[in-house]
């Protein structure tokens, strides 16, 4: 059993708004909000960023229409004792999907981390 790191990205829609900056902020509160009332304050939100089409760099993932944005939302979550990178995801998914209910996500990266040594000290 291995211990994994899921990184997914989320699709939040955020209302009445008339600048990305304040999107981007509710849509991390909002998220936290409901990760916290579901005792998933282990998940990590921040804002997600994606890669200018025309020179590559980083900017916010947020896009604003007539005072409606949608914002992409990177999540972060460690899962424990998984048996593969597949199960990772499900565990991931499962957890967050649960609290985020009709929130399109999509796991973008996972990776094996290291087992703490506590872990695998021997009982005495």
């Amino acid at each position: 059993m291995s211990n994994y790191e899921v990184a997914m990205e989320a699709a939040w829609l955020v209302r009445d708004v008339e600048e990305t900056d304040d999107a981007i902020g509710v849509a991390v509160s909002e998220a936290g909000k409901r990760l916290n009332e579901t005792d998933k304050q282990y998940v990590e939100v921040e804002p997600g960023v994606t890669g200018c089409p025309a020179c590559g760099e980083p900017f916010d993932a947020a896009f604003l229409a007539a005072n409606t944005a949608l914002v992409g939302l990177l999540l972060e979550i460690d899962i424990f004792n998984a048996d593969s990178e597949e199960h990772a995801e499900r565990i991931a998914k499962s957890e967050v999907g649960g609290a985020l209910r009709d929130v399109p996500l999509e796991v973008i990266d996972v990776f094996e981390t290291e087992a703490d040594e506590d872990e695998d000290a021997p009982e005495r």
